[in-house]
């Protein structure tokens, strides 16, 4: 009798790990769901007249900082349209949380919501979180770090109300000068690159949200920014094969589930006079779908970009997405008008009607693997608490810490006596900065300063002569703008200051500025010690701070190549 009892423990005890281990096996990812038959999607799909189909590719514009009315005018395309989603721009989480509730309750079919969150949803809303920026993420060496910030990512997302992120950017930054991508990129190599957007893809997609790199077939050789304009990409078939492409094949293979299409012309691949790489089916069907045989969600890039538009007026540019391949047309300028031209390509026969019909269902299988078949709306309670947790804040801190890169120096010239009478110079600010603060508690001796971007040459020979009586100096080379481009908006004068300092024994220099800064300071590699910090972030300098106090080891490697004093990989290690 104690023998059957103990048999039926273990059998109970198995069958709970069992179904412990089941629970908590792996979702399985969007694009293996489409080679299973959805009932949930067969019935929308049946339900819907060929209008509401066509709706389902657009995605319109939504924000919570342009006031009522434009949030009403929002309501009121979705009401008429029934369109397939919403791509939400800059405003607050809260108003989001809440408008994301009222649009839902407006639509037949659940709106899927995307945001571009490259570095997360800070990078559209305020009181969120922004991780770094992947350019800085190229440097860090441990890739596990960047897929624990695509879970975290994703859980904003989500908690949000949100399914699906306008990231990563998956283009190799080959082009230093590049004003559109640049910092948005992992890198000019591309097998970081790869590396780097499958880490981060991968953990928003195993946390449920739906992801999309971008912009294939690469935007990172250009010199020319399509929202402006129609960027050229002049190469060889065998180039773009090789390199552009490269971190797009593999992410495929890896399953991602989706890929936006960048607006460029490209006429290796498509030899029609100024035709985007958004509108030739040669492109999007021949090359991405055929030949790369992705079977996920095809995105266009914003069709109000000049990129499209200039060329292809009046709806001409939907259209062509449309027949192109494209299963989501993002941004149009007329959503309403689209989908009547749409309507009538498809009535006269324009496509088959299996591509038509098996791309619609591809739409709804995704809002499917998002949940929102059991869509419930967004609880407001404890939202920004929650969009701020003290895991997410660490990592952050974490990813910083990795990415600092020590470009020349050793453990003498980067720790510095912590006796000796010091300088500690903050440029290209107004304020006193978050390296300054942190450094001075460890360097009691110190002196702060501050230069400005554009200080006289009377005022940076005077400070210069200061700073001549001090036996060491940290140094701090800061851009404060919004968006980090490859040169300071330094003057010359200031640069030449930099390099007075860097000239000076005992210096130590951190640039919390695009890594590309640094070939723009001619002198700068003289410095004692000399470390790449990527952007003006609080958590970068006190990343930088750890290093000069050795409470941490720098482990960063250059993601770009700057110039010949510093070439893709560098980083010292002490």
């Amino acid at each position: 009798m104690a023998g059957y009892r103990k048999s039926i423990i273990y059998t109970l005890l198995f069958l709970f790990n069992f179904i412990a281990v089941d629970a908590f096996a792996q979702k399985e990812t969007y694009i293996e769901s489409l080679k299973k038959q959805n009932h949930w999607v067969d019935s929308v799909f049946k339900k819907m007249n060929r209008r509401q189909k066509i709706a389902q590719f657009f995605f319109v514009r939504a924000h919570t900082n342009l006031g009522q009315a434009y949030e009403d005018s929002v309501a009121k395309v979705i009401s008429d349209e029934q369109v397939g989603g919403l791509v939400f721009f800059q405003g607050g989480p809260v108003r989001q949380a809440d408008l994301i509730n009222r649009y839902q309750k407006l639509s037949n079919v659940p709106l899927l919501i995307a945001m571009d969150g490259e570095w997360g949803i800070g990078m559209r809303l305020d009181s969120t979180t922004s991780f770094p920026y992947q350019m800085t993420l190229g440097a860090v060496q441990d890739n596990t770090l960047i897929y624990k910030m695509g879970q975290q990512v994703a859980y904003d997302f989500k908690r949000l109300g949100m399914q699906m992120n306008f990231g990563p950017d998956m283009d190799i930054n080959n082009n230093p000068d590049n004003p559109v991508i640049n910092y948005r990129s992992f890198g000019d190599n591309k097998y970081n690159v790869a590396q780097k957007g499958i880490a981060y893809f991968k953990g928003m997609q195993d946390e449920g949200l739906l992801t999309t790199a971008k912009h294939f077939p690469g935007h990172g050789d250009t010199n020319v920014d399509s929202h402006l304009d129609l960027p050229s990409l002049p190469f060889t078939r065998a180039r773009l094969d090789s390199l552009e492409e490269y971190p797009f094949r593999e992410a495929i293979k890896e399953g991602i589930s989706g890929v936006m299409v960048a607006h460029m012309d490209i006429p290796a691949l498509d030899d029609t006079k100024n035709l985007p790489s958004t509108l030739s089916r040669k492109i999007v069907t021949g090359i991405l779908k055929d030949s790369l045989g992705f079977k996920g969600l095809v995105v266009s890039d914003a069709m109000e970009m000049k990129g499209v538009v200039k060329y292809f007026p009046n709806g001409e540019a939907d259209l062509r997405a449309f027949m192109a391949g494209n299963d989501i047309i993002e941004l149009s300028q007329n959503s309403a008008r689209a989908i009547k031209i749409i309507r009538k390509a498809v009535r006269k026969g324009q496509i088959a009607q299996d591509e038509f019909d098996a791309r619609v269902k591809k739409i709804l299988a995704a809002k499917y693997w998002a949940g929102l078949n059991n869509y419930k709306p967004t609880p407001l309670t404890n939202l920004v608490a929650d969009l701020n947790r003290p895991a997410e804040q660490e990592l952050v801190q974490q990813l910083s810490d990795a990415a600092v890169t020590l470009l020349r120096g050793n453990a003498t010239s980067v720790q510095l006596n912590p006796i000796l009478k010091t300088a500690i110079v903050s440029i290209g600010v107004t304020q006193y900065t978050e390296f300054q603060k942190n450094l001075s508690r460890w360097y009691l001796n110190c002196a702060l300063f501050r230069v400005g971007k554009t200080a006289s040459v009377n005022d940076l020979n005077s400070l210069y002569k200061v700073l001549s009586q001090y036996q060491q100096v940290f140094v701090s080379i800061n851009d404060t703008r919004p968006r980090p481009q490859s040169k300071l908006d330094y003057s010359s004068e200031v640069k030449l200051f930099i390099a007075q300092l860097a000239a000076k024994k005992n210096t130590v220099i951190a640039v919390f500025a695009n890594p590309y800064t640094i070939a723009g300071l001619p002198g700068i590699e003289k410095a004692g010690a000399l470390m790449a910090c990527y952007q003006n972030s609080d958590d970068m300098q006190r990343a930088a701070v750890k290093v000069i106090i050795r409470r941490i080891n720098p482990t960063g490697k250059l993601p770009v190549n700057v110039n010949a004093f510093f070439p893709y990989g560098t980083g010292v290690s002490l």
